[in-house]
């Protein structure tokens, strides 16, 4: 079995406004609370290879990934996945932009699968993205909302 997880919220902001805050990824640590830095290692074509440090957790370990995300900015889309997967055997990312009545619609969309060693399964990682993803939405659009 494999993890899937999909989470959305509106943003009362102009699609433009939307779209180049979200996808301004070395601001990522100012939208995003769990991100302590995010730094850019390539950039091809819309392409942008980048690593992600999250701030330390309760044990003090800190967590950083490499990860590739190309944006589709004529059909509002994002597609990523990790390149160094840590504990996960993948990690797709699928990033969708809607205009709807109040706003934009943000939705993430993850596909992933944990390794056997992983400190979680995919039900337990499953479990915590979705718990994050409320918060870090949130904390999105409010961001968003306030930049409007």
């Amino acid at each position: 079995m494999a993890g899937h997880t999909e989470n959305a919220i509106v943003i009362d902001a102009p699609m433009d406004l939307v779209w180049k805050l979200t996808n301004d990824v070395p601001s990522w640590p100012e939208l995003f609370s769990e991100y302590a830095s995010a730094e850019v290692l390539a950039q091809e074509g819309e392409t942008i290879r980048f690593r992600l440090t999250m701030h330390p957790d309760e044990e003090g370990r800190v967590w950083s990934w490499v990860s590739e995300r190309t944006p589709d900015a004529a059909t509002r889309t994002v597609s990523a996945h990790r390149v160094e997967t840590g504990p996960f055997e993948y990690m797709r990312i699928h990033w969708d932009y809607t205009e709807v009545p109040g706003g934009v619609r943000m939705r993430w969309v993850q596909d992933f699968a944990m390794k056997p060693t992983a400190p979680v399964d995919d039900a337990g990682m499953t479990a915590r993205i979705n718990r994050n993803s409320a918060v870090q939405l949130e904390r999105i659009k409010s961001l968003v909302e306030a930049a409007r």
